[in-house]
């Protein structure tokens, strides 16, 4: 479903895109989609079972059942200006096992409808029906807005609706979704008007809801208690094991063998025998899913894909909260994967349930305590050690890769998960728990893909104000697509990914490697307080060699210090002092790599004393030392804890050392700055702007604009397009300066010689008749030799504006990363050198500003060798407009402005053009899961 705008292909059609799986307030999920006639017993079922008072509330009479008039004119819709919208769940009793999808949704119960008729052009009364066993549960709120999204595109822009002053929580949905909303008391009715445009308010409050329900649900699965696990069973006597069977089996006895490690769960076994290791509790085993006893609250499977669908559909009676899906054979393996994936998510959501995986490594969560008991669901043999870490890895292979690494490196982890094939949990959902978590310091995540980077940066970027997050992506433009991964494909530039990490706040890492040597700096040294570096080494070539390796990380060495191997004690601890004096630096390097004596344990020592009592961030590389050790530890000065030790972090190498300072350095500069606050530039009339595109498409697929509605649209944003008169004739150009005024430009309007001073496309500073007359035919004529049909192309004739800088602003709507602006200033060496900035809507005025000032050309604006400083607010008002405009209208393909010449005193936009196209925005504005 887009943002709005795209109408229907024709009344009766039914809309699949607005099928759509929700997390509900409380963590589940459910099925939402449009109203189908076979749901009449549905509905009738969801009637019947209301209580007296609701069903008043709903129809303000008494109606024990509904009439079949009733039920034909409500489940009979044309999806255009009658619209309803079901949120389902499996029957209670409904055969699990019905193969036939439309058979299994014919067993399907109603639990919330909500509906619109069109009153008007743009107006429509709304009404709602929750089950009262789903009230309380935030479903009201979600279906207002998928069908105020669904209002949207078929152009209705405001809702009506007539309740009773008894019904405050229908009133509630209504006050509490953020829309601008009116209500007054009319014959004793609350008569409500909701208008439907989003406001910052009601952007806020879907972000909210959708952290708070999305953390709760990450909370079932990482907090669950109990857990049953299903595998393939025991092998056959005689004749062969199903495919997959056997790697199913090693699957289950793994998940076993951790789960049994967790001594406050409690573990149910259905077809994965029961062998325990030493040490682990026994497992209560059952023969068939029928007979567990619920509730229980994570569910992990290693079967093969049909086997695994089916076993899903009978979890609903145990009120799983999750399913981690350990086997594979789904999408990675085709389109028929791709379907018994979807079928996957199709009955866990339904039901319910979030999926982990397919393919999943597992997850776990340490603890000590009651208060946060440990799961082990895991694949892993060895678990990492209790720490603040949080991992969160897609493809197994990289979370062995990563709890391996943690291990070696003594570094303790909060909770892990991996996604696996990443169809339903992702990193977004494990942001939304790590957020509330106060076990949780520090974020690691190794993306493969990333399926929704508007979300992604919209979380990662308030997650990153308070903690810290460290990413790592398949391959420099985190564009790779591994098998199995439902992802959108996408045109936009390489840079597009780390130019969002980078205003999310997200500390990019190069591998995996230099991830986990950021985490351990982070979740054991304090952020530092300033970019100024002292530097220990155990020779003069070392300290050099630091030095500059500081100087790249855009550390500013402040003192530098070697101490030979054969430094007395005395010397040692006159040193060290001096490099912990207050104010002597911000951050310290320590590095010693002996060449003759053994390693100084009293450097080592003296330095994690020092580095406790500062509080100053320090990193070492010592020679046989790397991670975390007990001889880089010392107490913590305030005491803390019984037994707490501040640990000074190992590197292998003094370079790998300075690149971890240098981007935490970077990350707690991110964290002081101001980051400005989004820009909404006054003037702007985005109901007007929304009308104008709905017009110009009129359901066609795409569209170029001409100048006038161009300029028409721009103005809705308050960017004024400078008009230009197209002519063909001498005669016809003369008319058209005469009415501009001199002096005047002639363009050429050939495609490839628009804005071609260098080619003769552009004449300037034409001051008079004669001068044009004679620019027309000398341009003709050079234009000719130039590009064929050139010459026969009209010319535009336009005002000139003041001497400047000419820039460039587009934007461009990419499938998978939403809205994408660009800046650069004009010319073919800024092209082709790719001298251009990018920034992903919604920017704040900082990131407008840095936009501007981070293009290598930028000095150009700035007074560059004597010429004149320009109007670089005037630039940025009208880049920031453009990425509002471009925020706002997912059918804007693209957009450009070129050239925007800025003088010192304005920013003149001289010619625009737009492409229209209808659009499915990844992040629109509903709340709803991949699928």
């Amino acid at each position: 479903m887009s943002d709005g705008g795209a109408a229907g292909r024709g009344p009766d059609r039914y809309p699949v895109e607005w099928e759509a799986d929700v997390v509900l307030r409380d963590g589940t999920t459910t099925h939402v989609r449009p109203i189908r006639p076979e749901d009449a017993d549905a509905l009738q079922r969801f009637h019947v079972g209301q209580s007296e008072r609701s069903t008043y509330l709903r129809f303000f009479a008494p109606m024990e059942r509904l009439s079949e008039r009733d039920l034909e004119r409500f489940t009979r819709v044309d999806h255009m200006d009658r619209v309803a919208l079901v949120a389902v769940r499996p029957r209670d009793g409904a055969d699990a096992g019905t193969p036939d999808a439309r058979a299994r949704e014919a067993q399907e119960d109603i639990i919330g409808v909500a509906r619109f008729d069109r009153t008007g052009t743009s107006e429509a009364e709304v009404a709602f029906n929750i089950a009262d066993s789903a009230q309380g549960r935030g479903l009201g709120s979600v279906l207002l807005e998928h069908v105020a999204a669904a209002a949207r595109e078929r152009g209705v822009r405001r809702f009506t609706a007539e309740v009773l002053p008894q019904n405050g929580k229908m009133l509630a949905v209504f006050r509490e979704a953020g829309y601008d909303v009116r209500q007054q008391m009319d014959d004793g009715f609350v008569q409500v008007s909701v208008d439907l445009d989003p406001t910052e308010r009601s952007r806020a409050v879907m972000a909210d809801r959708e952290h708070r329900a999305e953390a709760r649900s990450m909370q079932g699965l990482l907090g669950a208690t109990s857990v049953v696990l299903v595998g393939p069973g025991v092998p056959p006597g005689d004749g062969p094991d199903p495919d997959g069977a056997p790697l199913d089996r090693v699957l289950a006895h793994r998940a076993l063998a951790a789960l049994v490690r967790s001594p406050d769960v409690t573990v149910h076994v259905v077809g994965a025998g029961a062998d325990v290791p030493d040490g682990g509790a026994a497992p209560r085993t059952h023969a068939t899913l029928a007979d567990v006893p619920g509730p229980v609250d994570l569910a992990v499977v290693a079967l093969p894909p049909p086997d695994a669908i089916d076993a899903v559909r009978q979890l609903a009676r145990l009120e799983v909260r999750g399913v981690v899906v350990l086997s594979a054979g789904f999408a990675e393996t085709g389109p028929e994967g791709l379907a018994l994936q979807r079928e996957l998510l199709r009955v866990a959501h339904t039901a319910g349930l979030r999926v982990v995986g397919p393919a999943s490594y597992g997850l776990l969560r340490t603890g000590e305590a009651r208060e946060r008991p440990a799961l082990a669901a895991t694949l892993a043999e060895d678990l990492p050690l209790p720490g603040v870490v949080g991992l969160f890895s897609q493809s197994a292979p990289m979370a062995v890769t990563l709890l391996a690494t943690t291990a070696r490196r003594g570094l303790g982890v909060s909770s892990f998960l991996s996604a696996g094939h990443r169809a339903d949990v992702s990193g977004n959902d494990l942001m939304q728990y790590w957020q509330d978590d106060a076990a949780t310091q520090v974020v690691c995540l190794y993306l493969e893909s990333i399926g929704n980077p508007r979300k992604f940066s919209r979380i990662a970027r308030r997650l990153a104000s308070v903690k810290p997050v460290v990413v790592v992506t398949a391959g420099r433009s985190g564009q790779v697509v591994p098998p199995g991964h439902a992802v959108r494909s996408t045109r936009a530039p390489r840079r597009t990914l780390e130019e969002m990490l980078r205003q999310s706040g997200v500390i990019r890492a190069e591998n995996t490697h230099h991830m986990i040597d950021i985490a351990q700096l982070l979740a054991h040294q304090p952020l530092p307080g300033g970019r100024r570096v002292g530097i220990l080494a155990s020779s003069a070539s070392l300290a050099a060699l630091v030095a500059e390796a500081s100087s790249s990380a855009g550390l500013v060495v402040a003192r530098s210090d070697f101490l030979p191997e054969d430094a007395s004690s005395d010397e040692l601890a006159a040193t060290v002092d001096a490099l912990y004096a207050p104010d002597a630096c911000d951050v310290v390097v320590v590095v010693q790599v002996p060449v003759v004596h053994p390693r100084r344990a009293d450097l080592s020592r003296a330095v994690a004393r020092a580095a406790a009592r500062t509080g100053r961030t320090t990193v070492a590389s010592m020679l046989g030392l790397h991670g975390l050790t007990d001889e880089l530890a010392a107490p913590s000065p305030d005491g803390g804890a019984p037994g707490t030790l501040l640990r000074v972090p190992a590197y292998s190498t003094p370079e790998d050392a300075v690149a971890a300072l240098g981007a935490v350095v970077r990350y707690a500069r991110w964290r002081e700055a101001d980051h400005g606050t989004p820009v909404r530039p006054a003037g702007v009339d985005a109901a007007r702007a929304r009308a104008l595109v709905e017009g110009a498409l009129a359901g066609r697929d795409a569209v170029d604009l001409d100048p006038a509605t161009t300029a028409d649209l721009l103005a809705c944003y308050g960017v004024r397009v400078w008009p230009a008169r197209r002519v063909r004739t001498a005669d016809e150009a003369v008319e058209a300066a005469r009415e501009i005024g001199w002096p005047v430009a002639l363009k050429s309007t050939a495609a490839g010689l628009r804005h071609r001073a260098d080619l003769g496309g552009v004449r300037l500073d034409i001051a008079d008749e004669t001068e044009l007359r004679s620019d027309v035919a000398q341009m003709r004529e050079a234009l000719a030799a130039v590009l064929p049909g050139a010459a026969d192309q009209p010319f535009e004739v336009q005002a000139m504006a003041d001497a400047g800088v000419a820039c460039v602003v587009r934007s461009t709507e990419d499938q998978l990363f939403g809205p994408v602006v660009s800046f650069g200033l004009a010319g073919d060496a800024v092209d082709l050198l790719g001298d251009v900035a990018y920034g992903v809507p919604p920017l704040t005025d900082v990131d407008v500003a840095a936009m501007v000032r981070s293009v290598r050309a930028a000095p150009r604006l700035f007074g560059y060798m004597g010429t004149h400083v320009v109007a670089t607010a005037a630039l940025e008002d009208v880049l920031a407009r453009a990425s509002v405009l471009a925020d706002d209208l997912p059918e804007v393909r693209s957009l450009e402005l070129y050239p925007v010449v800025v003088s010192d005193h304005e920013a003149a936009v001289l010619s625009a053009r737009v492409t229209l196209a209808d659009a499915q925005r990844a992040d629109a504005l509903r709340r709803a899961l991949p699928g």
